[in-house]
């Protein structure tokens, strides 16, 4: 773990840059806007919530904004003092606490099944074993409390090589692959696709499961220099939100986020 952690010390830079972007920013902007169609529902005041490999705080510092508590738990330093210092620029020194630990070793006291909320962006890709790491997201998760993954779709995989890279051969030999890499992070990565992470949460004993898609036509669109412009990005906005729910765009989008409700027993 120490020498994964470094890659994403060193990875700084270029990830804040790329979280800065119109596809950084859409990212962040449509989970948050599928969060909020369940932590809005009437719960008894602010939620508790951990993110599992929070990294920076993208995440957190949107649900903090809106009073929830969110524990961000990552394994490199960096990004936990780069969410801290998000957190005392927004104000929200309050509301985010940073824990630097492995989210398969977790603290104690945090598999205790206290958690409103937990969220698992982004990790699976990096890991061995998907169902274990499920459970262990579940495991701080409270009966009927909601877990968030989200993930690199493999279905988008031969569509983004083939439209961005016009690497037609490429494409082909990606529809029978689940590997990948990520150059800014300088890592091997594992793609999935929901309808195989699905029958894991079921399994788990998860219900009401929803799947969404994030950027289902901004990596698509090849003209990235437009996704700059302000009116333009506004109405890509608009419109990823639009699709994120319907289908048939959530499965060919960049990323797929499940949600689930962890069974009340």
């Amino acid at each position: 773990m120490p020498e994964a952690a470094e890659k994403f010390n060193t990875a700084m830079s270029a990830w804040k840059e790329w979280q800065d972007a119109p596809w950084g920013r859409l990212r962040y902007a449509v989970a948050e806007a599928n969060l909020v169609r369940h932590l809005d529902e009437p719960v008894g005041g602010p939620l508790r919530v951990l993110d599992l490999a929070g990294g920076d705080g993208g995440d957190a510092v949107r649900l903090a904004a809106r009073g929830h508590h969110v524990t961000i738990v990552d394994y490199a330093p960096a990004m936990l003092a780069a969410a801290a210092e998000r957190a005392e620029a927004g104000g929200l020194t309050d509301l985010i606490s940073c824990v630097q630990a492995d989210v398969n070793a977790l603290p104690d006291e945090f598999t205790d099944g206290g958690f409103d909320v937990v969220l698992c962006h982004n990790l699976l890709p990096y890991v061995d074993d998907v169902r274990q790491t499920l459970a262990t997201a579940l495991a701080p998760l409270r009966p009927g409390g909601l877990l968030s993954v989200m993930a690199i779709n493999r279905h988008s995989a031969p569509l983004t090589v083939a439209v961005r890279e016009m690497d037609l051969a490429a494409a082909v030999a990606a529809l029978d692959t689940d590997r990948a890499r990520t150059q800014m992070f300088d890592s091997a990565l594992t793609l999935h696709t929901a309808e195989e992470i699905t029958p894991h949460l079921t399994d788990l004993g998860c219900r009401d499961l929803r799947h969404y898609g994030i950027r289902s036509v901004c990596d698509y669109i090849t003209d990235d220099a437009r996704k700059h412009d302000p009116a333009f990005y506004e109405d890509l906005e608009r419109l990823e939100l639009a699709l994120t729910a319907r289908h048939p765009y959530m499965h060919t989008a960049r990323l797929f986020q499940l949600t689930a409700l962890k069974r009340e027993e």
